[in-house]
């Protein structure tokens, strides 16, 4: 049994016992029921009054028992029919114990005004409230010659708008429900973003790095053994820090700075051949570092991976990095990559602007840049 097919039970056994509850003051009609002399009269007023009570419990059981779909407000808001069928056969059976019972069963009119309050929303359930309280509580007094009954008009209203405000909060408890089930399932969504997004930032660039530096290693094996060696033990070396990422990112605990994405990005460059014109690591700004560092990690993969550039220069200041290059620039299908896209929303998420344009004399130019006032998350 799945948790929308228990909540349906729930709800079930709730309408039931609520209604079930509330019949026990059905003992007073039972009672004088059971004083009436003729037998007859005794037996067809017990009847009536059980038939009623099966009605009530049967009225909530209907209104909570169908299955409403993930999401569908509860108690559920019925049509003007969904609550008038009920309605009209409690009132048929108050009417067939009057026949022996006369005015006694009009204080089981408060029945029918819990029904309403619980069943038909706000606009639905004032008027027929009012006229309830006409129909039980001052007509018949008015052909009678009596005044109103104002008891019983008073406990019409009341067990109406106890009732409804029952009612009122069963809604407000489900729309919290629905809410805090809507922002986990965000915050979920969210955090798969995030580290789906970690992930390929963290492979797409050791990934390069490695595929780099093994076909240099190739090339060296024969010209410079030594070389190859010394690059092949990067190699392996990428491949731990790579994998260690990996971990650390799904675990939530991968931080990435400007200073050490510098060191990173000086490596893959010169693996690459591609002449870099780098920042002194020492005069690198601490705020917006780890957004820094995305930007530039990301950038650089391009570079290595799909510039074919053969300079690249990398200018930080305290409210913005910018990566640049001479190479083949970028199609309007590469914009949108996965990679890009990603560290488009790292940088807007923090409150800064993401600016990626090919340059004029050939190239790309990446820049990341934050206003002088914005604070960084902690």
């Amino acid at each position: 049994m799945d948790a929308e097919e228990e909540g349906i039970r729930r709800r079930r056994r709730f309408g039931s016992l609520f209604a079930a509850v509330w019949a026990v003051y059905l003992i007073e009609p039972l009672r004088r029921g059971c004083e009436l002399e003729n037998p007859v009269a005794r037996a067809y007023t017990l009847a009536v009054i059980v038939a009623f009570g099966a009605c009530y419990i049967w009225s909530y059981w209907t209104l909570v028992r169908g299955s409403r779909p993930v999401g569908a407000a509860w108690p559920p808001d019925p049509g003007l029919r969904t609550v008038l069928i009920p309605l009209v056969a409690q009132t048929a059976l108050i009417l067939a114990a009057a026949v022996t019972l006369h005015s006694s069963v009009l204080s089981m009119s408060v029945y029918l005004a819990s029904y309403i309050g619980f069943s038909a929303p706000v606009r639905l359930a004032i008027p027929l409230e009012l006229a309830l309280i006409v129909a039980f509580g001052v007509a018949p007094q008015l052909v009678t010659g009596r005044p109103p009954e104002w008891g019983l008009i008073q406990s019409i209203a009341l067990a109406g708008f106890a009732v409804g405000g029952i009612r009122v909060i069963l809604v407000r408890n489900h729309q919290l429900y629905l809410a805090r089930k809507q922002l986990t399932e965000l915050a979920v969504a969210e955090e798969r973003l995030r580290v789906g997004r970690d992930v390929h930032d963290i492979l797409g660039h050791s990934l390069t790095v490695i595929t780099v530096k093994t076909e240099l290693a190739q090339r060296l094996v024969d010209l410079d053994p030594d070389r190859a060696k010394t690059e092949m033990a990067d190699v392996e070396r990428l491949a731990r820090e790579a994998l260690a990422g990996v971990r650390t990112t799904v675990g939530g605990l991968r931080e990435v700075s400007l200073a050490g994405e510098l060191a990173n990005a000086r490596t893959a460059l010169r693996a690459a051949e591609i002449a870099a014109e780098l920042p002194d690591s020492d005069d690198l700004p601490i705020r917006h570092s780890v957004v820094f560092g995305w930007v530039l990690r990301e950038s650089v993969t391009n570079v290595v991976r799909h510039s074919g550039a053969a300079h690249c220069r990398v200018r930080v200041t305290p409210t913005s990095i910018e990566v640049s290059d001479d190479g083949v620039g970028m199609s309007d299908s590469a914009r949108t990559g996965s990679g890009l896209a990603g560290l488009r929303e790292r940088v807007q998420a923090t409150g800064g602007t993401f600016t990626l344009a090919n340059r004029p004399e050939g190239g790309l130019r990446v820049l990341a840049s934050f206003p002088a006032t914005i604070k960084e998350p902690e």
